[in-house]
């Protein structure tokens, strides 16, 4: 029977948790005790129970030994941490004349923006409107190039839009427009003067021919 992955969590049950430590706590002893015979280690192993019980392996003859040349070797790791003197106070030094670099920054940026200017000379002053005219120029040139990029594309889009109107006029067989109510107008027109091409009067009242022709044109 294959054995269900264990959940790495608290065992709720008392019982479960107590038989299950009894048996992990005495295989983890076997493998340290294992590792300092195999390996010839030197192996310094500490257990407290849920209740507060000790269980302790040390390959060596006790294990004070092992605690105190642990204690041992941090002390010397630690001690072997350089501490450059000479290099902190460069890193500050970099530090301080980088935070100098900013504050003058940051008093440029506002005098460009029109603050505190009380301080400045005539020659500051004629100096920032330089660089303001120099600011201004450089973007209405860009804003212009954007313009003219912009057109250039509508009149690229205009173009394509007239090549593919006229390929869909030639595929249906029309003749280019002439004007919404142009050929209207013009068809009802001669209809109307034939009709008084036709008829003859000795009196006229009213607008000349053409005239009243046009306005029952409009009528209509």
């Amino acid at each position: 029977m294959v054995r269900g992955k264990t959940q790495m969590k608290r065992i709720e049950n008392a019982t479960s948790r107590q038989v299950t430590f009894s048996k992990r706590r005495n295989g983890l002893l076997k493998k340290a005790f294992e590792l300092s015979v195999l390996c010839d280690a030197e192996v310094a192993l500490i257990i407290f129970s849920p209740r507060g019980k000790l269980y302790e392996f040390a390959s060596t003859s006790s294990m004070q030994e092992s605690i105190a040349r642990y204690r041992m070797h941090t002390e010397d790791a630690q001690a072997k941490i350089p501490v450059d003197e000479q290099n902190v106070q460069q890193l500050k030094h970099e530090a301080s004349a980088m935070m100098k670099k900013i504050e003058v920054l940051e008093a440029s940026k506002r005098k460009l923006l029109g603050e505190n200017l009380g301080t400045c000379t005539i020659e500051e002053l004629q100096q920032l409107e330089r660089q303001l005219e120099h600011s201004v120029t450089n973007i209405r040139t860009k804003k212009m190039q954007v313009y003219k990029r912009q057109m250039d594309q509508l009149k690229e889009k205009g173009k394509a839009l007239a090549a593919e109107n006229a390929t869909l006029t030639e595929k249906c067989n029309l003749e280019p427009e002439r004007g919404p109510n142009e050929d209207r107008a013009n068809a009802r027109f001669a209809d109307i003067r034939e009709v008084y091409d036709h008829v003859e009067t000795d009196l006229f009242i009213g607008l000349p021919h053409e005239a009243r022709i046009r306005c029952l044109l409009f009528k209509n």
